[in-house]
């Protein structure tokens, strides 16, 4: 019988780790002399005719953290504190609470809640319940099982905040039911298109709605921050998912296409198999009982965000809505949860709060301003359409991830450029920073662009010749399809 992921949330099916490749073991070997180099060489060269003394050592700072990041020869949450630390000792930035004070960004308390609320989840097991139950109550045939599990990754987006912990829901659930179809990996498609529309819609899934990655909550502190928005849980919502309907249910059928089912093996006893899956899990226990208020409780203010000042006299924030539920998880009687079962990634915020830092340093000292300015001078942007700006602002952003392989990092490097970029060049800058930033999570093309890839992937299930063939033709139609929304649907709902 195929291996499913224990409650420890280990596959017995993982394979072992993998040596490094010869191209990663050499950015890691030079990862540090590289960015040294690079931040001495910015930092000490004569400054450039328009640009302030601060805005150097801010690039300077920048590139070498850059580097790291990419190359990643230390942690990445140490770049960030090496990052913070040389901000206020170099001069790049006058007071220390530019560098200092981002731990305390309003977005980081987001962060910190949303991984609270995912340990929620999880330790409920209320994910896997609504899987199975779903599954079990419309999945009655194959093409219709595969579409309610792209329902289901769309549902848990909204109160699973972490693509891994949804892959990691999702993956046993697909390997019962491959396993009552007597599917085996590498014969037939059914296995193949299963889990490979597992891995596009935890990404798509994941563009659709704010809380449903760190990336998008990082960008959304970008935008509001540096181009001036208010975009809030609703506005991403009502902007993004949409798209991200659209772009699912279009590349579904393609992958129908791509890899036809015909001669796929019959539906045997699978509804009752997985029903017996169901009944294992019991009666509705109190702490998934506890975990549904709490959900419900954090959508209908998130979802009432707009109309709280007209209906109360006060307003409760994205952020204070998301503090107020991690509150509400770690309450002894009222939550489920203790202290040291939220498992919040403080390596992850303490990137994030690097990632501000020298974000907006660049942005105070005008040095990511200086660079956009060359670069649209080089490229020659300015004498270009701004139709066609957009349009391949948004290309750039959705291949991107053939480059930088981490969400997060992508999100510090390219929003902030594309917000100096717009402002350069007398475009929307937060029009452009949401569009951006929606492509951010369709890191679907090759198995190490993310840990959700490499979970499904572990399956045997696809080929990486699979993935890049799928993958190509949906990033296409989602970079496409964001395009189109940006021109028409934003207008329509008053972003632009």
């Amino acid at each position: 019988m195929t291996e499913v992921v224990q409650p420890d949330n280990k596959s017995t099916a993982d394979p072992p780790d993998k040596k490094k490749g010869g191209v990663e073991a050499a950015m890691k070997t030079w990862g540090i002399p590289l960015a040294v180099l690079v931040f001495l060489l910015l930092f000490f060269m004569p400054t450039p005719e328009g640009m302030k003394p601060d805005a150097q050592k801010s690039i300077a700072i920048f590139t070498g953290a850059l580097v790291l990041w990419i190359t990643n020869p230390i942690p990445i949450y140490l770049t960030s504190i090496i990052a913070i630390l040389l901000l206020p000792l170099t001069g790049a930035v006058k007071d220390q609470e530019t560098a200092f004070g981002t731990l305390g960004f309003d977005v980081i308390w987001l962060m910190v809640s949303a991984f609270v609320l995912t340990s929620a989840i999880m330790k409920s097991n209320l994910g896997r319940r609504l899987a199975l139950w779903m599954v079990t109550k419309f999945g009655r045939t194959p093409k219709m099982t595969l579409l309610v599990l792209v329902l289901i990754n769309f549902i848990l987006a909204f109160f699973v905040p972490s693509t891994t912990a949804r892959a990691t829901l999702m993956v046993p659930i697909c390997l019962i039911l491959l396993d009552i179809y007597k599917a085996i990996p590498g014969k037939g498609n059914l296995g193949k298109v299963m889990m490979l529309q597992g891995v596009q819609a935890d990404a798509i899934a994941t563009s659709g709605v704010m809380t449903a990655t760190a990336g998008n909550i990082i960008a959304v502190g970008f935008i509001n921050d540096q181009a001036g928005g208010h975009i809030g849980y609703m506005d991403w919502l009502l902007a993004s998912m949409p798209t991200a309907i659209v772009v699912m249910l279009i590349t579904f059928f393609i992958g129908l296409k791509i890899f036809p089912l015909k001669g796929e093996a019959a539906f045997h006893n699978t509804i009752d198999t997985l029903k017996d899956e169901l009944k294992k899990l019991g009666d509705f226990s109190i702490n998934e009982k506890k975990a549904t208020v709490i959900f419900l409780i954090t959508v209908i203010l998130w979802a009432t965000g707009d109309y709280q000042k007209g209906w109360f006299g006060f307003e409760i924030s994205t952020e204070q809505t998301a503090v107020l539920a991690a509150l509400l998880c770690l309450l002894p009687r009222v939550g489920l949860l203790t202290w040291k079962e939220a498992n919040i990634k403080w390596e992850l915020m303490i990137f994030a709060a690097g990632a501000y830092a020298v974000g907006n340093a660049l942005d105070k000292s005008k040095g990511a301003e200086w660079i956009i300015k060359k670069v649209v001078n080089g490229l020659g942007l300015e004498h270009m359409s701004h139709v066609w700006v957009y349009v391949l602002v948004v290309f750039l952003s959705m291949y991107s991830h053939l480059i930088f392989t981490s969400k997060t990092v992508r999100v510090t490097i390219l929003i902030p450029a594309f917000i100096a970029l717009a402002k350069s060049l007398g475009m929307d800058p937060v029009a452009l920073g949401l569009a951006s930033a929606m492509t951010l999570t369709y890191t679907i093309t090759l198995p190490p662009h993310s840990k959700v890839n490499t979970i499904y992937f572990s399956t045997g299930y696809f080929s990486v010749l699979d993935q890049v063939k799928y993958a190509v033709v949906t990033c296409f139609i989602g970079a496409v399809v964001i395009s189109l929304s940006l021109f028409t649907w934003f207008k329509i709902i008053g972003i632009h």
